[in-house]
């Protein structure tokens, strides 16, 4: 595997960039929920809607993600993500027109909802493949790495953000202004040169016909450390996956550190702060190269940490075991997503990259169900943890297989 060098990936031309503008458009997206999420549960207090939107988050990446990147493997990816950063922002403004108009129904909200997730899955693998093409393999596991600290940075500005937009300009007002938060990465897609294919050597790869789009699935059964990668972002994305997020309040309560309003920030702050910090330092220092070890040793790491978390009465450990997760799913993603994207064939890398998305994203889906449903039955506390735990058990199982292939 190439050697991570330290902050490698900033020296390609265009790269920070795209990263800052990735780190907008991951911003805008879950400023886009904070606002929604707020107006739905105020106008119609529904909690199968509220079940409703992270079904309709995830169901796309498990459903469309192969097609994604069959769009990405036969087209410009530049135009391909264009096509999902205008999907935002058409979504975004038909929620400021039906909040200005106060003719908001729930079937409004159901397909926009939908449609929201399907932007995320045009997103995915073209990204990817943007990353290949901006810094060529030896500096690619610099660019997943950065691309994910900046992305999860976006993710713990959107809520801060998003609070911000919804006080200050009220819910019509914030959401047509997160309209403007996509438009730095669209433009600059128009500037930079690159595509996601300028990279490709040798003759052109022919472009796959959508019949062919679920061949990947045989084709990549014979690498087996491809598969197991995939299937360890899978297992993450499954046994704790949006779940930490979506249970927070009832640990915030649980823990009974002063005020649960303020318990409950921190607690969010943690969870997202671990994968900037931990993305950064480990960036700046190369201690962990992009290897199959690492991925699953970080996995285990994860759900240790999570298994922890659960279980304690200890508020500052608890704190403590978010920011250790946050690094450590950091460093499994990331690890994982370029060991898939260095063993996948080059003409066929979008569509592996979108059966890597379909697990690592539409496998989320599972954790409503491994710490949801269950923890209905047990309690949370119970459910997160017996899901972390079986998190490791799988990991270190498919860390085992994946270390025999290599024999």
């Amino acid at each position: 595997m190439p050697t991570i060098g330290k902050f490698a990936a900033l020296r390609a031309p265009d790269v920070r960039t795209y990263l800052i503008g990735g780190a907008l458009a991951m911003m805008a997206d879950n400023i886009e929920h904070v606002i929604t999420y707020w107006v739905l549960w105020g106008k119609f207090h529904s909690p199968l809607l509220a079940g409703f939107q992270v079904i309709s988050h995830w169901l796309p990446f498990l459903l469309f993600s192969l097609a994604s990147g069959a769009l990405a493997d036969r087209y410009d990816c530049r135009r391909v993500i264009q096509a999902g950063q205008v999907l935002f922002m058409l979504v975004s403004a038909s929620w400021g027109v039906l909040f200005l108009t106060g003719t908001l129904q729930i079937w409004h909200a159901c397909v926009l909802l939908v449609l929201h997730g399907c932007a995320g899955v045009l997103w995915g693998p073209a990204e990817q493949m943007m990353l290949h093409d901006f810094v060529g393999r030896e500096a690619l596991p610099s660019a997943v790495r950065l691309n994910a600290t900046f992305k999860s940075l976006g993710v713990l500005c959107g809520p801060a953000v998003g609070s911000l937009l919804l006080l200050g300009l009220g819910p019509t007002g914030g959401i047509f202004a997160n309209i403007a938060i996509y438009l730095p990465l669209t433009l600059f897609l128009f500037r930079t040169r690159y595509t996601g294919h300028q990279r490709t050597v040798g003759p052109a790869p022919v472009r796959p016909g959508f019949r062919d789009t679920f061949r990947v699935l045989g084709e990549v059964r014979g690498d087996r450390l491809l598969v197991g990668m995939i299937l360890l972002a899978g297992l993450g994305a499954f046994f704790v996956g949006a779940s930490l997020q979506s249970t927070m309040p009832v640990f915030a309560q649980d823990l009974g550190a002063g005020d649960t309003g303020l318990t409950y920030g921190v607690l969010l702050f943690a969870a997202g702060i671990g994968g900037v910090v931990g993305g950064l330092v480990l960036e700046a220092t190369g201690w962990i190269g992009a290897s199959v070890p690492a991925a699953v040793i970080a996995t285990v790491l994860y759900g240790a940490s999570t298994l922890v978390f659960a279980v304690t009465s200890l508020y500052p450990l608890a704190l403590v075991m978010l920011v250790v997760s946050g690094v450590a799913n950091l460093v499994a993603t990331s690890t994982a997503q370029t060991v898939v994207q260095l063993r996948a064939p080059q003409d066929r890398r979008g569509r592996v990259l979108g059966l890597y998305g379909m697990s690592s994203s539409g496998l989320r889906l599972g954790s409503g169900f491994t710490v949801g449903a269950l923890g209905a039955v047990v309690g949370v506390h119970t459910s997160l943890a017996v899901s972390a735990g079986m998190l490791c058990l799988a990991a270190l199982l498919v860390g085992r297989a994946s270390s025999r292939a290599t024999r």
